[in-house]
C-alpha cells in the first residue's frame, strides 16, 4: 500500500469515526405518541347500509345530461368568470412554486459573484507597507458551487410534502369547480320551477276569478247569497300574494345566477329557464366515495403531506453534510485582476450538527406531529360527512320517487274528474262553476307534480355532488404515485413499530 493510499484510508476511517461520534452527540429527539388511524370509507359506507359496488358512472360535465343548452352556456361562463375558481387556480400556482422550491434543494447551487471595493487599508492589519495605510481598489470575480447531501431523507421528505400540498390544491380546485357547477345548476332549476309555478298560479288565479264572477252573477240573480260570494272571492288575495312571492324568488335567483357567472343583474334580467326532466337512473350510482369526491382527495393528500412534514422535522435532528467549491480572481487593483497570478480556488466539505437547540427542533417536531393529527382528524370527519351526505341524498331521492308515483296518480284522478265535469256540463247536469272547480283542483295537483319534479331534479343534483361529480383522483389512478394510489388513505398500521432511526423512507403516518 502506497503512502498516499494509506493516508486516504486513514482519513476515511477517521471521518467515519467522527461521524459516529457526531451521531451519538445529536440533539435528543422526543418520543411521540402514534398518530390516529384513518377511516376506511368503504367500511363506513357499508356500516350505513350503502353499496360500494360500481354503479352507473358520472361524467365531470354531468350537467350536460339534462340536455339544456342554456344551462350548459351558463355553467361554462361561470367556469371562466368565477372569482372562487380564480382563487383556486392561484393556490395551485403557489403550491406548484413550493414544489419547485423543494425540488431545487436536491440540486447543486451555483453562483457568480463580482465586486469592486474602494477602501483604506488599516495600518495595523495583515497588510504590510506600502499597502498599509493606503487607499486601494479591490476586485473580485468568483464562481461557486455547493451541494448538500440528503443522507437522512430531509429533501426527499420536503419534496413529497410539497407534492402532497400541490395535489391537495388541485383537488380543492376540482371541488370548487363542482361547487360552482352545482350552485349554477340548482339555481337554474329553482328559477325554472318558480317560473313554471308562476304560470300555473296565473291559470289558477284566472279560474278563481272566473268562479267568483259566476257566483257574483248568481248572487245578483238571487241564486246564491253573499256568504257564498265571499267564499268564492276569499282565495284571490292569497293567490296574488303567492304570485308576488314567486316574482321575488325569480329576481333573487336571477341575481344569484348573474353573480355566479360574473355578470351584473341586468345580464340575467330576462332569463327564462326550462325545468329539466329527471335523469333516468336505473340503478344507484357508485358510492365509492373516496375515489369520486375531490374534498376527500384533498384531505387524503394533506394527511400524506403532513406525514412527510413529520419525517422532515425528524431529519433536522441529524447532521447536515455539504460540499462547496469556488474558483475566481482576486486582486488589489483592477489592472492586476485578470492576470494569471490573481487566480484563486478552494473547496471542501462542511458539517452542521444541532447540539443545543434550546427546544426549537423538539417544538417543531411536536408541531408537525400535531398538524398530522389534525389532518387525520379532518380526513376522518370528511369521510363520515361524505358517507352521511350520500346516504341522505340517496334516501331523499328514493322518497321523492315514491312521492312522484302517488302524485302522478293524484294528477290522473284530477284529470278524470275534470273530464267528467265537462261531460256532465255538456249534458246539462251541472253548471259552469262545477267545471271551473274541477279545473282548479286539476291545476292544484299539477302544481304539486311540478314541485316534486323540481325537487327530484334538485335531489339528483345533490346526489351527484355528494358522489363527487365524476371526479377521479389522479394520484389513485397512477401506478407511480407510491402510497397515494391505494383505495383508501395512507396506512397507519405500522405506526406503532416505527423507530427514531435516521433514515425513515416511505413512512406515511408515523410520529415516532
Amino acid at each position: 500500500m502506497t503512502p498516499r493510499s494509506l493516508h486516504r484510508t486513514t482519513l476515511a476511517l477517521a471521518m467515519g469515526a467522527a461521524l459516529l461520534l457526531v451521531l451519538a452527540a445529536c440533539a435528543p429527539m422526543p418520543k411521540l405518541a402514534d398518530p390516529g388511524q384513518t377511516l376506511d370509507g368503504d367500511v363506513a359506507a357499508r356500516q350505513l347500509g350503502l353499496s360500494t359496488s360500481d354503479g352507473q358512472s358520472l361524467d365531470q360535465q354531468w350537467w350536460k345530461r339534462f340536455g339544456d343548452a342554456q344551462l350548459d352556456a351558463l355553467v361554462d361562463q361561470a367556469m371562466a368568470q368565477s372569482p372562487s375558481l380564480a382563487l383556486a387556480r392561484a393556490r395551485i400556482a403557489r403550491a406548484a412554486a413550493m414544489t419547485e422550491n423543494a425540488e431545487a434543494n436536491e440540486r447543486p447551487n451555483a453562483a457568480l459573484d463580482a465586486s469592486v471595493t474602494r477602501q483604506r487599508i488599516t495600518e495595523h492589519g495583515i497588510y504590510p507597507a506600502p499597502l498599509a495605510g493606503s487607499i486601494r481598489t479591490f476586485g473580485n470575480v468568483q464562481a461557486g458551487l455547493s451541494y448538500e447531501w440528503d443522507f437522512f431523507g430531509k429533501h426527499e421528505a420536503e419534496l413529497k410534502a410539497a407534492l402532497g400540498q400541490q395535489r391537495a390544491a388541485e383537488a380543492d380546485a376540482a371541488a370548487a369547480r363542482l361547487s360552482v357547477a352545482n350552485a349554477i345548476t340548482k339555481a337554474y332549476v329553482a328559477l325554472a320551477r318558480s317560473q313554471a309555478q308562476s304560470r300555473l298560479l296565473q291559470d289558477q288565479l284566472t279560474l278563481r276569478q272566473q268562479g267568483a264572477d259566476l257566483v257574483r252573477q248568481r248572487s245578483e240573480a238571487g241564486l246564491d247569497n253573499t256568504q257564498e260570494l265571499r267564499q268564492a272571492e276569499a282565495p284571490l288575495p292569497d293567490l296574488q300574494r303567492q304570485q308576488l312571492v314567486l316574482q321575488e324568488q325569480q329576481t333573487l335567483l336571477r341575481n344569484q345566477i348573474a353573480a355566479l357567472t360574473g355578470q351584473g343583474p341586468s345580464g340575467t334580467a330576462t332569463l327564462q329557464a326550462s325545468l329539466p326532466r329527471t335523469l333516468d337512473w336505473q340503478q344507484a350510482p357508485s358510492l365509492d366515495l373516496l375515489g369520486r369526491r375531490a374534498d376527500l382527495a384533498a384531505a387524503r393528500a394533506r394527511v400524506e403531506a403532513s406525514a412527510q412534514d413529520v419525517r422532515a422535522a425528524r431529519t433536522r435532528f441529524y447532521p447536515s453534510v455539504s460540499l462547496s467549491a469556488f474558483v475566481g480572481l482576486n486582486a488589489i487593483g483592477l489592472d492586476e485582476l485578470f492576470k494569471s497570478g490573481s487566480r484563486q480556488w478552494g473547496g471542501g466539505p462542511a458539517l452542521s450538527l444541532p447540539l443545543f437547540d434550546a427546544g426549537h427542533l423538539r417544538a417543531n417536531l411536536r408541531g408537525s406531529a400535531a398538524e398530522q393529527d389534525a389532518a387525520i382528524a379532518s380526513y376522518n370527519a370528511a369521510v363520515l360527512d361524505a358517507v352521511r351526505d350520500a346516504s341522505d341524498q340517496y334516501a331523499s331521492l328514493q322518497s321523492l320517487r315514491q312521492q312522484q308515483i302517488q302524485q302522478d296518480a293524484a294528477v290522473a284522478n284530477a284529470d278524470s274528474q275534470f273530464s267528467l265535469a265537462q261531460q256532465r256540463f255538456q249534458a246539462g247536469l251541472v253548471n259552469r262553476l262545477a267545471v271551473i272547480n274541477a279545473q282548479q283542483s286539476r291545476v292544484t295537483q299539477q302544481r304539486g307534480q311540478l314541485d316534486l319534479q323540481a325537487q327530484t331534479v334538485d335531489a339528483q343534483i345533490n346526489l351527484i355532488r355528494a358522489l363527487g361529480g365524476g371526479y377521479a383522483d389522479p394520484a389513485r389512478q397512477s401506478p407511480t404515485t407510491g402510497g397515494a394510489n391505494t383505495p383508501n388513505a395512507p396506512s397507519t398500521a405500522n405506526a406503532a413499530n416505527a423507530t427514531n432511526a435516521p433514515a425513515a423512507p416511505q413512512i406515511q403516518a408515523s410520529h415516532s
